[in-house]
């Protein structure tokens, strides 16, 4: 210690102890995220707490998703509440009666952000094309290659590789107001691959492939890329976003020093509030760096809603659609410019990252326990990382040093040819996909009614999801192929309990 003072002699013995102290918890998290369960004869201690104290302590229903954290404190649940009305509010057209309301596309994928979240889960493909069916939980992102020197971050030297297209934007709108044309309808086809496991069993993974059809406003860019995405699950966002940088970076190695196969590499993006490249931590390729402006660009691009963040009147209208950019808009009503106030964006920002994770259910069952090892010894947790420990902010306590199983490590993998859709999206290249958390994930059918799962949906549940896994899991995949029917079954059960 003294050697210490003489080093930093112009701190105080409190200075110095709170920087030794702070030092001590980041590496305490990091250490809690990397131990490898070693005890499978048991559960845990509180491992049935996936979101530690903030998770819901409530029995397993359909709307499992939809409760608060349990130790949100009792003067918070009012905005928990009130974001949850803005969440479910169905927008309109302006100019209307109900000026807080209006504003409504005038190109938009829901009404609401609770139409694509239904009850707060994950969304699903279309049950058939249009004009049987619509993709109300599911969209198509669409860019076109870009050259580098015209798409350069000016804050640094990390460049994107791909544009909106010129005319559709960034993503396909399959609605529009009164006098306005949708910009067009997803087509998916299915083809089957029969996948043969080591006992015998014919699994038959089924391939989609997109077109856009009824396009309203001429043709699409010839080297437009296409990318599908459901709606992924609200739980836990709170907690991810409040696991420190540095823990996340821990798990990194895109060179794969370590010779394990798995390179996960953090994204890049930008952050609007500051203009500064940050660590991408939320959506299918980790694209928004936190929730505010992960909400932000929701409202804007889903439902057409400009706000303080993301002023787009029009959401995401292109010059070349002029009806859709001179149609009228809400931005006047509440005075500032913009269709959504600062307030109703932190309502919702509030709600999203205050929605619990349930609690776990059998954690203790024999099954489970056997499928948890058999988890581990597959590789799956290389990407798939149990556990993390959040950082303290003394304006989120409630979040605050809570040692939480999200089962991600929030970094970018290449997952093969079978799941690539070939669409760069910031640093992330066109096989790459950032680790999905897997809490919740056995209460997709209660809550969903459904047990569609990857981006698209394509998994008509856990056996085909884990089929579908290629590139840097590939042999994890394989190890799992190769289970007898006894362990693979084990290992679902596992899934399930989560």
């Amino acid at each position: 210690m003294a050697k210490l003072r003489a080093n930093f002699g112009f701190l105080t013995a409190a200075g110095l102890f709170a920087i030794i102290f702070a030092i001590w918890q980041i590496l305490s998290a990091i250490e809690i995220s990397a131990r490898a369960t070693q005890d499978f004869s048991k559960p845990e201690a509180n491992e049935a707490l996936g979101g530690g104290a903030a998770t819901s302590r409530k029995p397993a229903n359909k709307d499992s998703f939809s409760d608060f954290s349990a130790n949100l404190p009792f003067e918070k649940e009012m905005n928990f509440k009130l974001g949850n009305a803005m969440f479910r509010r169905l927008w309109v057209s302006a100019p209307a009666s109900t000026r807080s309301a209006d504003g409504l596309g005038p190109l938009f994928n829901g009404r609401a952000c609770q139409r694509c979240h239904i009850k707060d889960g994950r969304g699903h493909p279309p049950t058939a094309n249009w004009p049987d069916d619509n993709a109300i939980s599911m969209l198509l992102r669409l860019s076109i290659p870009a050259e580098q020197t015209a798409n350069r971050i000016i804050t640094g030297n990390q460049s994107f590789a791909t544009l909106p297209d010129p005319v559709y934007g960034g993503q396909l709108q399959d609605f529009a107001l009164a006098g306005l044309n949708p910009e067009g309808r997803m087509q998916i086809q299915y083809a089957e691959t029969p996948v043969t496991l080591s006992d015998g069993k014919i699994v038959k993974l089924r391939k989609p492939t997109y077109r856009v059809t009824e396009l309203g406003y001429g043709p699409l860019h010839p080297k437009v890329m296409l990318s599908p995405r459901v709606a992924p699950p609200m739980i836990g966002l709170g907690l991810l976003e409040m696991i420190a940088e540095a823990d996340i970076l821990a798990h990194a190695d895109p060179d794969d020093r370590n010779r394990d196969g798995i390179s996960g590499r953090p994204q890049k993006v930008r952050d609007i509030a500051t203009g500064k490249i940050a660590l991408g931590r939320f959506g299918w390729k980790a694209t928004n760096p936190n929730l505010h402006q992960q909400t932000a660009d929701a409202f804007a691009n889903d439902i057409g809603i400009s706000s303080p963040l993301v002023p787009k009147h029009s959401g995401d209208c292109t010059s070349e659609q002029t009806n859709c950019v001179s149609a009228p808009n809400g931005a006047g009503d509440n005075g500032r410019g913009h269709e959504v106030s600062d307030q109703i964006l932190d309502l919702v920002t509030f709600y999203s990252r205050n929605l619990a994770v349930p609690k776990r259910r059998g954690a203790g069952k024999p099954i489970v326990l056997q499928g948890k090892k058999i988890f581990h010894a597959s590789g799956c947790a290389g990407c798939h990382v149990p556990k993390f420990r959040t950082r303290n902010d003394p304006k989120r306590p409630w979040h605050s040093e809570q040692t939480i199983r999200p089962y991600t490590d929030l970094l970018l993998h290449d997952m093969g040819e079978g799941l690539a859709d070939n669409r760069p999206d910031g640093v992330a290249t066109g096989r790459e996909w950032r680790t999905p958390p897997l809490w919740g994930i056995g209460l997709t059918k209660t809550v969903s009614g459904h047990t569609f799962f990857l981006h698209d949906g394509r998994a008509r549940n856990l056996l085909e999801a884990i089929l579908w896994h290629g590139g840097e899991a590939e042999k994890a995949r394989e190890r799992v192929r190769a289970l007898s029917k006894k362990d693979r079954d084990a290992l679902i059960a596992f899934l399930n309990s989560l």
